[in-house]
Parts: structure tokens; C-alpha cells; sequence
């Protein structure tokens, strides 16, 4: 067995772990204890690491990240103690973007809905009323980063208008930027969520916002579950304020809300957008990678810088 050590400080995908256990050994963390000696240590985007946690683990180095989304880790702390932040935030891009464009499928053409219609044995006694044509649609992305541009690309190749909003325009893309977030929900059929969480984004599409997108609206979330007020977005759902909703993310995983099974007009995914064996082998690598290079002292892609 490798001398080479790892910390692991959450459960990781058994996919990940192989690759990176093939060169390292992975020594679970015991929570709440000190943990010197371990100059790498492995997390995931939604388990994250804080000042606390640096603390205990004194000679921690390089922190790797199974996941994009660094909301759940103190990037801050980490610059001071001088850890480097490795996570992976373009292996998971292609997947993801897929997803999001197949949860607006679902739900603008009933894919889900019409496959509960077949096997309830409801073909035939009944007419599953008319679905809605997505590549009429014109989509307002929320957060034109790398899984927002792809996204978009994945939209404007079926013909679909392409807006998008975001704390600051982006030079050299070919869509019109909305400043506001309720203006692009008044402007778009279909609002699709690929911003960070955190603080800057918590509860940002609430009740006001889904007012905007209206009755033939479509809400699609591939970011995070505090992006969206939950208990608005039931709300109007059940109200049909608007048409409906494919959700990838929710406020507390892996539970939701249980008024959400209740629904008709909102698809359901347990955070799965990259979850594909490509994705799993390709985050595997580049976290392996990353620990090679630092050992070797070769530069590591640093979030927290």
C-alpha cells in the first residue's frame, strides 16, 4: 500500500475514491478531532471545510474538492493558513448543462408526468392534455459561467432566444444581458438556475420573481436549493402561478420538502445533473492529479487564490 496519505474528511463517490485510492491511501477523518500530519485532505462541494475544521488539521495543505461549488468552504481561512483549494469545476460542466436542458424537456414536454400517465394505466380512458415546445422558448440563464455558457449553447443550438443575468455583464458572449433577475423572469418562458450559492444568492428567486415568470413559466435549478425560496416556489406551483419546475437541488439534502411529491407539475432529481460515469472518472483524475502535482511541487489550481 502506497505510503502516501490522504485525509478523507466526508464520504466521497466510490467511483472517486477507487482512482484516488489507487495511488493513496484514504484515512477517515473522526469528526471533531485533531488531525495533524496529513498535508492533503479530501472534501466534497456540499460537505465543504471551515476555519474550525483548518484548525484541527494543522498541516493541511491542499484541501481537495469532489464537486464545483466552494459556497461550504471558508476560501478565506484557507488563503490565510496558506491551503491551496483544488476543486472541479470543469469536469462537471458538459453533464450538467445536459441535465438542466433534459429537466427542461420533462417538464416542458411532460416527459415525467407522461410516463406516471402510462404506467397508472391512464392511456386510453384519459387525454394527457397538450405539452409545450422548447425550441420556441426563449431561457433566461442565471450565472453565465462555465455550466451557464454551456448551457446556453445547448439552448440556442435548438433555436431557442438566449438572455441571461448575472452581477456583472460578460464581454464576447453573442446573449443580451438583463441586469435584474425579476426582469429577466418577466422577459423568458423558462428561467434556468447555474449561479454559486451562498450568501450573494440565497432565496434570490422568491415570490416576486416567480410573479414575473408567470403562469406559463417554467423554473429549472441546477445551482443550488437556497437560490430558490422553497415554501414561494410550492406556493406557486400549486397555485399553477407558474407552469412548472424541474428541480435537481433543494434547501436541506437529502430531504425536501414532502409537499413537493404531491406536485404534478414538478419534476424531482436527488442532486444527480453530473452524476455520469464520465464525470466521476474525470473528477477521480483530476483530484489524483492534483495530489501528484502537489507532491511534486508542481502548481495546483487554487480556488482560494
Amino acid at each position: 500500500m502506497s505510503t502516501a496519505r490522504i485525509l478523507q474528511l466526508a464520504p466521497i463517490p466510490p467511483e472517486v475514491r477507487d482512482i484516488l485510492g489507487a495511488d493513496n491511501q484514504l484515512v477517515a477523518y473522526a469528526k471533531g478531532s485533531d488531525a495533524p500530519g496529513f498535508d492533503v485532505a479530501v472534501t466534497t462541494s456540499m460537505a465543504g471545510a471551515d476555519a474550525a475544521l483548518f484548525e484541527r488539521l494543522p498541516d493541511l495543505k491542499l484541501l481537495l474538492c469532489n464537486g464545483t461549488g466552494v459556497d461550504a468552504i471558508d476560501l478565506e481561512a484557507a488563503a490565510r493558513r496558506g491551503i491551496i483549494v483544488r476543486n472541479t469545476p470543469d469536469e462537471v460542466v458538459s453533464d450538467t448543462a445536459d441535465f438542466a436542458m433534459g429537466l427542461l424537456y420533462a417538464v416542458g414536454r411532460r416527459i415525467a408526468e407522461a410516463d406516471r400517465f402510462v404506467r397508472a394505466g391512464r392511456w386510453g380512458p384519459e387525454r394527457l392534455p397538450p405539452a409545450t415546445r422548447v425550441s420556441s422558448m426563449t431561457i433566461g440563464i442565471v450565472g453565465l459561467g462555465k455550466i451557464g455558457q454551456t448551457i446556453a449553447a445547448r439552448a440556442s443550438g435548438i433555436g431557442m432566444s438566449v438572455l441571461y443575468t448575472g452581477p456583472r455583464e460578460k464581454t464576447g458572449v453573442p446573449y443580451r444581458f438583463v441586469a435584474e433577475v425579476g426582469d429577466l423572469a418577466g422577459r423568458v418562458d423558462a428561467l434556468v438556475l447555474s449561479c454559486p450559492g451562498g450568501p450573494a444568492t440565497h432565496h434570490l428567486v422568491d415570490s416576486a420573481v416567480l410573479e414575473r415568470l408567470g403562469p406559463d413559466g417554467i423554473l429549472v435549478n441546477v445551482s443550488r436549493g437556497s437560490v430558490v425560496n422553497e415554501a414561494a416556489l410550492i406556493e406557486a406551483l400549486a397555485a399553477g402561478a407558474i407552469k412548472g419546475a424541474g428541480l435537481d437541488v433543494f434547501a436541506a439534502e437529502p430531504g425536501l420538502d414532502p409537499r413537493f411529491l404531491g406536485l404534478e407539475n414538478v419534476v424531482l432529481a436527488p442532486h444527480y445533473a453530473s452524476v455520469t460515469a464520465e464525470t466521476r472518472a474525470a473528477i477521480g483524475e483530476a483530484l489524483a492529479g492534483a495530489a501528484r502535482d502537489f507532491r511534486a511541487g508542481r502548481d495546483v489550481f487554487n480556488a482560494a487564490r
